[in-house]
């Protein structure tokens, strides 16, 4: 629509343009032939044929002669027709100035002393005076009709271009009203549907195919969450159950008074079980949201003592070594739940391989990072298992049994509180010889130490 309007505008404007330069060139015109018709004048009296002269003249000039008493003598060319008119203006005009008729038609009266015209049907006349005509009308009836012509070209060069643009728009959209049905259907409940993608690599197959791993994170993010409610509600169904049918079982009767102690110490094992899966489902939340935790210097090292201590007081039948640097491994985190995440992997690899397995925790440094390897020369992990090791509620039927009384959110933690601590968990495990954990933390700045001062620089006990 602009363009069309800006077209418009432009051929008024031209037209406006070329009518202002017809008239001014036409007045040159003029101011030209007045010159020459004066030098011919002033050189000596002349003598003009009338037929002669009319064949001389056409379109657009024209010459129109006065005598002494201001009396019509002739009209040639343009002038015919406009001789009574020009005789009006020449009246009140003085020699050389421009007049200009009703119809645009430029004139100059100049005067001839000397001048004569003779005719080939009546006696000779003296011209007195004579007007010079130009008529713009010609030229600009042609410049009019070329604008003209312009305009059509153009307006239907317009139309064929709009009409091209409607049909290039049409085929150009199609994706994306294609896009817009499939995101309709997928918000209507339709999970598997996905925008269509072309080979042909355009913007729109870009977008659909970014909007695609969209929709496919988003599946996948709704599938975990389904999946994450219901296994935490399977883990709490079963103590649950177990405390109701206790409790079920005390009010009917069923229990003599040498049974309720037993009855209320199984109780509260099942609700210890619940309160710790609380507890972890609320720390695996807080740490979903970003929520920052403490940062303060301390000994990893010391902390790995503290860990692999306890373990050997609580796992006293198995071999659990300790392998760290003289210097200790300065990092910035949260005390607790670093101890929280060595825990959870030394319990691992203890409850999940037969009795007997050897246990060991290697702490060193490695460029900027501060990493520690547990490692353990039981069963192994099935390659296949590995990539599921860290999802929540997860168990592999031979190691992640529930005989071992584990919520399955062991892994889930350690990789969550390592990633709040900017750091990363990697697993590499072989079937029959063992696995390999190892965390690598971003290492404390010296300038860190110095300011806040090693915690835990050795064991508490």
């Amino acid at each position: 629509m602009l363009f069309v309007f800006a077209l418009g505008a432009s051929t008024v404007l031209t037209g406006f343009l070329a009518n202002d330069y017809i008239h001014d060139r036409s007045v040159e015109k003029l101011r030209d032939d007045e010159r020459r018709i004066g030098v011919l004048i002033r050189s000596a009296p002349q003598t003009i044929n009338s037929d002669q002269f009319e064949t001389m003249l056409g379109p657009p000039l024209g010459t129109m002669g006065l005598d002494a008493d201001d009396h019509i003598l002739f009209a040639i060319g343009t002038s015919a027709g406009r001789e009574y008119e020009l005789a009006r203006l020449a009246k009140n005009a003085d020699p050389g100035e421009i007049m200009e008729t009703g119809d645009d038609v430029v004139a100059v009266l100049i005067t001839t002393p000397g001048m004569r015209i003779t005719y080939s049907d009546r006696d000779t006349d003296d011209v007195a005076r004579m007007i010079l005509v130009n008529d713009p009308n010609v030229d600009r009836n042609t410049v009019v009709g070329f604008i003209g012509s312009m305009a059509t070209i153009a307006l239907v060069s317009v139309i064929v271009l709009m009409a091209l643009g409607l049909v290039v728009l049409h085929i150009g959209l199609r994706p994306l009203t294609e896009m817009a049905q499939a995101a309709d259907a997928i918000a209507e409940g339709s999970r598997d549907e996905r925008l269509p993608v072309s080979n042909r690599g355009t913007e729109t197959d870009i977008l659909a195919a970014a909007t695609n791993r969209a929709f496919d994170a988003q599946a996948r993010a709704e599938d975990r969450a389904r999946t994450f409610a219901a296994d935490a509600s399977h883990e709490l169904r079963t103590p649950l159950a177990t405390v109701s049918g206790w409790l079920e079982l005390y009010r009917q009767g069923g229990l003599g008074d040498d049974d309720v102690e037993q009855v209320f110490v199984r109780i509260e094992d099942e609700v210890g079980r619940i309160r710790l899966l609380v507890e972890e489902l609320g720390l695996l939340a807080r740490l979903d949201t970003g929520r920052p935790l403490d940062s303060h210097p301390l000994d990893l090292a010391a902390l790995a003592e503290s860990v692999v201590e306890d373990a050997r007081v609580i796992y006293s039948s198995l071999d659990i070594t300790l392998d760290t640097p003289p210097d200790g491994l300065p990092v910035l985190g949260d005390e607790a739940r670093l101890q929280q995440v060595l825990r959870n992997l030394v319990g691992n690899a203890v409850q999940h391989n037969s009795p007997g397995t050897q246990v060991g925790l290697t702490l060193y440094h490695r460029g900027d990072e501060a990493c520690v390897d547990v490692v353990d020369n039981g069963s192994g992990i099935p390659a296949a298992d590995i990539p599921r090791l860290f999802d929540r509620f997860w168990r592999a039927e031979a190691s992640r049994s529930r005989a071992y009384g584990g919520s399955g959110l062991g892994l889930a933690i350690v990789q969550a509180i390592v990633r709040a601590h900017g750091g990363r968990v990697t697993v590499n495990s072989e079937v029959g010889r063992g696995t390999t954990v190892t965390l690598y933390l971003p290492t404390a700045r010296l300038d860190d130490v110095v300011a806040g001062g090693l915690t835990n620089s050795r064991p508490s006990r």
